[in-house]
């Protein structure tokens, strides 16, 4: 079921989740270039251009594609500022599995915004998409996504050792799961 990204703006309470566009480049360079913050994360850009090239070539512009990433962006209602966003790659389309990744700007961390978030596009993935897994792949040390997945019900399925390399270095892999089955 492939969605065009005009087609899909997920909303809760506090948020509004819409596809990435290429005008939010300059406000996701602002926390996404923070090193120290996202030291967990595969991607931290060092330019504006790079989060451009990212938007325009790593970035589907429909849903649901296999082998491709779709990103939200997470807004505040009710103006919009962009406090993080949320990638959802499409690995396994025929067998209905999806990973889901969440960056969060450090000023907005702590407060209910990433679980808010991750709720909806949990409940978007089983419920519209039609899926069956969803899995999350987190660093052992990244202890905030950790509590975010357990907080959701992932359970831990896998402890990969030094399979990651990233930021120069060899990284353990931990990966959860959740399946619609197990999803309320």
């Amino acid at each position: 079921m492939v969605f065009e990204s005009s087609e899909i703006t997920l909303s809760t309470q506090r948020l509004i989740l819409r596809p990435i566009s290429i005008n939010d480049a300059e406000e996701i360079f602002h926390y996404r270039s923070d090193s120290i913050t996202n030291k967990y994360q595969g991607w931290i850009p060092a330019t504006v251009e790079d989060v451009r090239y990212f938007i325009n070539e790593r970035v589907s512009p429909a849903i649901d594609i296999n082998g491709t990433w779709f990103q939200f962006v997470i807004t505040l209602k009710p103006g919009g500022e962009i406090i993080g966003d949320m990638g959802l790659h499409f690995f396994d389309a025929e067998n209905k599995q999806v990973e889901i990744g969440c960056t969060l700007n450090k000023d907005y961390q702590k407060k209910g915004y990433a679980s808010e978030a991750m709720h909806e596009v949990i409940k978007f993935v089983f419920d519209t998409l039609k899926k069956h897994r969803i899995i999350a792949s987190i660093a052992p040390e990244n202890l905030s996504s950790l509590n975010l997945v357990n907080r959701l019900n992932f359970r831990k399925e896998a402890h990969f050792r030094q399979s990651i390399f990233s930021n120069g270095s060899w990284n353990d892999d931990l990966i959860y799961a959740l399946l619609k089955s197990e999803w309320s």
